[in-house]
């Protein structure tokens, strides 16, 4: 009830400024270093590589990346949360306006090009929160203009992983150029090597498993490599999928601006690369859904399709942050309504 009032004028905001003013807002929260009472262990646990979410209904990248509010934001009742993308050096992103809210369409154009504060700033951060409960993922990325950009994915992994619940691989933002080619057969299986290394190089027992995030703007043949890629690599889990640089029929006046596309108009496409995913997998791969989920239903059609966890960050935009309890809460009433006792019960029923 609080968003619906103050809406009207944080939209009159800039895009940028008005998610400034969002994370400044949960910083002030009190969160006493534990998730709330939706948030625990019950009818929605799901187990994914070898970590208990207390429920499938996640934070994605992008909302926190500089790991300023993990906390706040699993006191929501959000089951997890992902941080970053993270770059070994401070970047400041492209130039601005790089955000835009397409509003008659539930969907917003991003360009902001891995802007975030660098590792270090980052990982004092995580170190202050180590030992709180919560299941915190750590979304790496590498700078722009690093001339070996794998190796700023194994440095980023040797920083990270000490603190991380997880690690997800961004391959996918379509606004770094030529980051989307590390998805490529070759240079991915390469990559995928030295992030497992340099993980295994600072953890001992129970190392956090390995995540990685995939476009959605992918051929069939790119979907069977990275399959076959994350099936002999033991990834902990596919994230599907990042934003997506083809255009539907938009209606707002800011359709034309370059970037990555998400929210409602992804929808569509996003469930059916999680289909893609659990056939090309044959479900040996646990799957993560993200993209155009606004409500419960969209989480449970994603569970049904495939997704054992589901994330969503640009409905939060329209509908504010209370949207992750909502959908929490009417997920367990569609998982009952289909005669469903548990998440795992329902991955890839439909």
């Amino acid at each position: 009830m609080l968003f619906r009032l103050i809406k009207p004028a944080v939209f009159a905001l800039d895009s940028e400024t008005a998610h400034r003013l969002a994370i400044t807002a949960l910083k002030a929260m009190p969160t006493r270093g534990a998730q709330s009472s939706l948030a625990k262990a019950g009818a929605l646990t799901v187990n994914v590589a070898g970590l208990e979410f207390p429920n499938p209904v996640g934070v994605a990248a992008g909302f926190d990346k500089d790991a300023e509010v993990p906390d706040p934001l699993l006191g929501l009742g959000f089951g997890f949360t992902e941080v970053g993308s993270i770059t070994p050096l401070p970047q400041a992103g492209n130039p601005k306006p790089r955000l835009f809210r397409l509003v008659e369409d539930a969907a917003v154009i991003n360009r902001m090009g891995f802007n975030n504060a660098g590792a270090e700033v980052a990982l004092g951060r995580l170190k202050a929160r180590s030992g709180k409960p919560g299941i915190v993922g750590i979304n790496v990325g590498a700078n722009k203009d690093s001339d070996d950009r794998t190796a700023d994915y194994a440095t980023m992994t040797r920083i990270m992983a000490p603190y991380a619940s997880y690690l997800a691989v961004n391959v996918s933002s379509p606004n770094t150029p030529g980051l989307r080619a590390l998805q490529d057969e070759g240079a991915l299986t390469a990559l995928i090597d030295a992030v497992i290394a340099a993980r295994d190089e600072v953890t001992s027992a129970a190392p956090p498993p390995i995540f990685l995030k995939v476009a959605p703007d992918l051929e069939p043949e790119d979907i069977d490599a990275i399959a076959r890629i994350a099936i002999d690599k033991k990834l902990g889990a596919l994230i599907v999928s990042n934003t997506t640089i083809s255009r539907p029929d938009l209606k707002s006046a800011h359709a034309g601006e370059t970037g990555g596309l998400s929210g409602a108009p992804l929808r569509s496409l996003a469930l059916q690369r999680v289909r893609d995913f659990r056939a090309a997998t044959d479900g040996e791969v646990p799957l993560i859904g993200v993209g155009g989920i606004a409500s419960a239903e969209d989480a449970w059609a994603r569970i049904r399709a495939g997704a054992s966890l589901v994330q969503f960050y640009s409905a939060i935009v329209f509908e504010g942050p209370g949207l992750g309890a909502r959908i929490v809460s009417g997920m367990e009433r569609l998982m009952k309504r289909d005669g469903f006792t548990s998440i795992a019960e329902a991955v890839g029923t439909e």
